[in-house]
């Protein structure tokens, strides 16, 4: 997911989700986590298409060398956590054989010690809505609130010293700078939005937050142009307001109300263009210059390391020099000698700034490394071998088709062979060994939808887009030819994301 910046706001580059963005952003699939008793799949079965007919039990599975004529895979789903062990860089690789076994389909795992099932953070929506100019929606985040109030006790403050006449009405005209103020920020982030649309890429939302705001884009662009335009159109909507607020001060007395709030919203659009041009990580210069070095390189991951170490810098700077420049008077204020409140509150911006240009660069190298390895996580390789059965197949009899053919999934046909549902994994280790005789597979089913079925060739964000469109906990994989090829689970997908984040580059 790419993020434009924005108006102060140093955003999470696209090779960043995200969403969320000083924070590892969650795995993509927008799945619900399988019930903690769900079998824990391994990853060292191999398959082709379903194995075994309805009417008949399938042929144990060979040992020795596998059958050339089905296809040969892994899935990276069985392995520990990369919190548990260094990740393997072959993990996902499609060749490689692991070496340990599995539990048999409806046999509970034997839990390992010490390890905790990650918890994924609840899905908020990012504020209060709104709006959705050009159907993108559009939140607040509750962060703003508090920023506003800051810039209406410091601008009212200031409005004091050249307007005394107003009296406490200042606050009044202070909060209408705020607003005024967040407006054009969303306006530059609207130029950053309309790009993205006009490129074919889906934006997800709009944030204005505490340091301005964030442009939540789904895709990266495809060519460095289209990069280069898309970070530049922010920046240059805020020097255009900029212009068109000087030009309206030409018109109004100076001194007055209207002349002091167009002055202050010409003066910090100007500033918010200056800083989001700095080019480094994750601000639009560091895209800027991402895409330059794209361009010359021909390797986005280069313009990504170029522009991300520049951001870093540029943190280190904004730490150091920021307080220095504003003791030294460079920046229009009177020079000070001692330390008072003013340079301690200079101090903490320019660490809050600092803090946030850092991780954005931070966060733009790990999200460039997930794209790297986006690319292998293919349909195919993640898929368990399904069995058929049919409706009324009783689940201990489907269970020893399934062990017998090496499987790890059972797909419900109907009398034509058609799939109508996949018996849900957790399903089938809720349900006592007694009384597996007496229960059929249809009351362990979920019925297919027309998003549950996956094409075996889906890889990278096209299988994430995939099980994002149609959140379930297991997906039916088919050929081309329509022909079942077997059952993916969301959590093999989740897993070897994890993984895929966790190898270096």
């Amino acid at each position: 997911m790419v993020e434009s910046g924005g108006s102060g706001q140093p955003r999470p580059d696209s090779e960043e989700p995200a969403e969320r963005h000083a924070t590892p952003a969650p795995p993509p699939a927008a799945h619900q986590e399988p019930p903690a008793e769900a079998l824990d799949p391994s990853p060292d079965k191999r398959h082709g298409p379903s194995a075994g007919t309805p009417d008949e039990p399938p042929t144990p599975a060979k040992t020795g060398t596998p059958d050339e004529s089905k296809p040969q895979h892994e899935r990276a789903a069985g392995a520990p956590d990369p919190a548990d062990r260094t990740p393997d860089p072959a993990d996902l690789h499609p060749d490689r054989p692991l070496a340990h076994s599995t539990p048999a389909l409806g046999e509970p795992p034997t839990p390992a010690k010490g390890r905790r099932r990650p918890q994924r953070p609840p899905e908020t929506r990012g504020g209060l809505l709104m709006g959705r100019p050009f159907g993108v929606p559009v939140y607040v985040a509750p962060s703003w609130f508090l920023v506003a109030a800051l810039i209406t006790w410091v601008f009212g403050g200031q409005l004091d010293r050249v307007l005394p006449e107003l009296g406490a009405a200042r606050y009044l005209v202070a909060l209408f700078f705020a607003v005024a103020f967040y407006a054009s920020v969303l306006v530059h982030e609207l130029a950053h939005t309309i790009a993205a649309l006009r490129f074919g890429l889906p934006v997800r939302r709009i944030q204005l937050q505490f340091f301005g705001g964030v442009s939540e884009i789904e895709k990266e662009a495809e060519t460095p142009g289209r990069e280069f335009v898309l970070a530049f159109v922010g920046p240059l909507l805020s020097l255009v307001l900029a212009g068109l607020f000087y030009l309206a001060m030409q018109t109004v007395e100076p001194g007055t109300v209207p002349g002091v709030l167009l002055a202050g919203l010409m003066i910090s659009n100007l500033i918010v263009a200056i800083f989001n041009l700095l080019p480094g990580l994750p601000l639009d210069g560091g895209r800027m210059l991402r895409a330059v070095v794209w361009k010359i390189t021909g390797k986005p991951m280069t313009g990504t390391i170029a522009a991300a170490w520049v951001g870093r810098a540029l943190a280190v700077s904004v730490l150091i020099g920021l307080p220095l420049l504003t003791q030294s008077g460079a920046l229009g204020s009177e020079a000070e000698d001692s330390v008072g409140m003013d340079t301690v509150l200079d101090a903490l911006l320019a660490a809050i700034l600092a803090a946030i240009i850092w991780t954005g660069a931070g966060n733009s190298l790990r999200m460039a490394r997930l794209r790297e390895h986006l690319p292998e996580l293919r349909a195919r390789n993640l898929t368990r071998r399904a069995v058929p059965v049919e409706t009324n197949t009783p689940l201990s009899e489907a269970l020893r088709r399934a062990n017998d053919a090496g499987a790890r999934a059972l797909v419900v046909v109907d009398a034509h062979g058609e799939p109508v549902s996949l018996v849900r994994e957790a399903a089938i280790v809720g349900v006592p060994e007694h009384r597996r005789p007496w229960v059929a597979v249809s009351g362990l089913a979920q019925d297919l939808t027309d998003g549950m079925r996956v094409s075996a060739e889906l890889a990278g964000e096209d299988l994430l887009d995939a099980l994002r469109a149609t959140p379930a906990t297991e997906y039916l994989v088919v050929e081309e030819t329509g022909e079942i090829y077997g059952v993916l689970s969301a959590a093999d997908v989740e897993r070897a994301f994890v993984k895929a984040m966790a190898r270096p580059s």
